[in-house]
């Protein structure tokens, strides 16, 4: 009934009828609303009871304190705190990878990242100077890369070595997402933006090698100046150009001479006389210039070593016709010591070790075609030699084992000089090999002579030292560690194993021949080895404090 006396038109106290009166079943204003507990309009609300509060019977009686509320209890799935985190975690988590110049060598933070999956590499950590640009040219930074890694894999540097000065510089210009694949000629490099992007690859062939270890320092500084000190593009093309356009720092004749000291040095460490010395140098010397006519003429490699192996051999035989007591095989394994192919085979083998297979397969390939040419041109002399009248050759009283520990370590550090030479070192390197050629001689000869060890742990031995302090001082410069260490390791390749292997041969004994090429291979797999286990020692225990951990591949049962 009062609904109904509101809602009628009546009118207003001041006569005006009401502007909109409403319709009967119009829907009431908010206002007049009312729930089935509210008492009619007029109707006074009754009091409530004395101590009560009109709550729900859900709230808490007076003097009653609420307890805390807990937080909820999240899934096992659940990031803690709110924290956000890639899929796919590992189980023991995600190491923290520090980049900091201060912390590490370029060379070993590269190898930690490389070893690292893609979406677990931390982001570049750009320069204020390299910040000013718009951006890194991909194409560009690309092409830089394959540039220094084909100066460096030119120059006898190891697989590892190659793939972690790329990814350095590419890393170095913001390039993250980059993955750089070594192979014995071919360089590949590729960059992928983003997920979504689709990914810029460049290659390059390695189609010339050649032995400059000047021009190998020099792009490991620039590699180190790119990564550390932030060069721009324009001056790292600068000084990549410098480079390649710097010329040799001996001239040719200086290498002739080298290769005859190194001969002649060869020939006293294994027994010889003056005599000896002067006919192993000049038997080298006229090997290395028929091998450079057979260069200038367009020969392959394979006859070039042939024609390096024909005058050091025919020297020998001509020798063992005289009357003259000369020890005519010590002349010829001078020439032997001046043409294996060491530096090849210890990056063949440290390839292999290292997980680059396909690498080292076709360098060790390398390295047995170039033996079978010098075993090619001694054979054709002594075969010869060994019929027409040569007999004195014999291979039980060839080298005749005398302890001269002073004639020894002077030859030692002889030969050590001429390798660095012909490798074509710095000058302020070439007496660092040499002292070390001259410890790891030694080492070997205090193992074998004095305590005597089997030659092939003496010579692991003494190969591990020289790849340990090379390795050390390659960390101490920036720079590589050959030219530390393959000149050193000189005076320990098997020169005279494999004059006793070729003369066995000659002269129709095979399974003597095939014993002492085992002997040979069994050193030369030593020396190797040794040198590579330094350097990974030198990494393993010798680290700089704050550097990320190498990861290597868990393979224990051959599956």
């Amino acid at each position: 009934m009062v609904e109904r006396q509101r809602g009628s038109g009546t009118a207003s106290p001041g006569g005006d009828p009401d502007p909109d009166p409403p319709s009967e079943d119009r829907k009431p204003h908010s206002d007049e609303a009312h729930s089935a507990f509210t008492p009619p309009l007029g109707v006074p609300l009754p009091p409530p009871p004395e101590g009560e509060h009109p709550t729900s019977e859900f709230a808490l009686p007076s003097g009653v304190t609420a307890e805390p509320e807990e937080a909820p209890e999240g899934s096992a799935f659940t990031p803690p705190g709110g924290a956000s985190y890639p899929a796919f975690t590992p189980p023991y988590g995600i190491p923290k990878v520090s980049l900091v110049k201060e912390a590490a060598p370029w060379q070993d933070r590269m190898r930690t990242m490389l070893r690292m999956p893609v979406g677990e590499r931390p982001v570049p950590e750009r320069l204020e100077k390299q910040e000013e640009e718009a951006g890194p040219a991909v194409p560009r930074v690309l092409d830089l890369t394959l540039r220094i890694g084909e100066l460096l894999l030119a120059g006898g540097e190891g697989a590892e070595d190659v793939e972690a000065a790329m990814f350095g510089v590419a890393h170095a210009y913001g390039l993250a997402r980059c993955e750089p694949t070594v192979t014995f000629t071919l360089l590949t490099v590729s960059y992928q933006p983003s997920l979504v992007d689709d990914p810029v690859t460049a290659n390059r062939t390695v189609r010339r090698r050649g032995t400059d270890y000047t021009r190998l320092n020099a792009v490991y500084r620039l590699v180190h100046d790119i990564a550390t000190q932030g060069l721009t593009l324009e001056e790292a093309y600068r000084r990549l150009a410098e480079i390649r356009r710097n010329r040799h720092p001996y001239p040719g004749w200086g290498l002739t001479a080298a290769s005859g000291l190194l001969a002649g040095a060869a020939s006293m460490l294994v027994g010889g006389g003056l005599v000896v010395f002067l006919a192993a140098a000049v038997g080298a010397m006229l090997g290395d210039r028929l091998a450079w006519l057979a260069a200038g003429r367009g020969l392959p490699e394979f006859y070039q070593f042939v024609a390096a192996a024909l005058p050091p051999a025919a020297m020998g035989v001509a020798l063992s016709a005289t009357p003259a007591h000369v020890q005519a095989s010590a002349v010829i394994t001078g020439g032997l010591f001046a043409l294996i192919p060491g530096r090849a085979l210890v990056a063949g083998v440290q390839d292999g070790l290292t997980g680059f297979y396909i690498t080292a397969a076709a360098r060790l390939l390398e390295v047995g075609y170039l033996i079978v040419g010098i075993v090619c041109g001694v054979l054709v002399v002594l075969y010869g030699g060994v019929h027409i009248g040569g007999r004195t050759l014999n291979p039980e009283a060839a080298l005749q084992h005398r302890e001269r520990p002073v004639i020894q370590i002077v030859a030692a550090m002889l030969l050590a000089f001429a390798f660095a030479v012909l490798l074509q070192q710095e000058r302020h390197t070439v007496w660092v090999a040499t002292l070390n050629g001259g410890v790891a001689w030694v080492v070997y000869g205090a193992l074998a002579d004095t305590m005597r060890v089997d030659p092939v742990p003496a010579t692991a031995v003494a190969a591990g030292l020289v790849g340990l302090f090379g390795q050390l001082l390659a960390r101490y410069h920036h720079t590589s560690a050959l030219p530390y260490v393959t000149a050193a390791i000189g005076p320990l390749l098997p020169g005279s194993a494999v004059y006793f292997a070729l003369l066995n041969f000659a002269k129709n004994e095979l399974s003597t021949g095939i014993s002492s090429l085992t002997k040979a291979a069994a050193l030369a797999l030593a020396i190797a080895i040794g040198v590579n286990l330094g350097s990974e020692m030198s990494r393993m225990f010798l680290t700089v404090p704050g550097a990320a951990a190498r990861r290597a591949a868990k393979r224990t049962r051959g599956f």
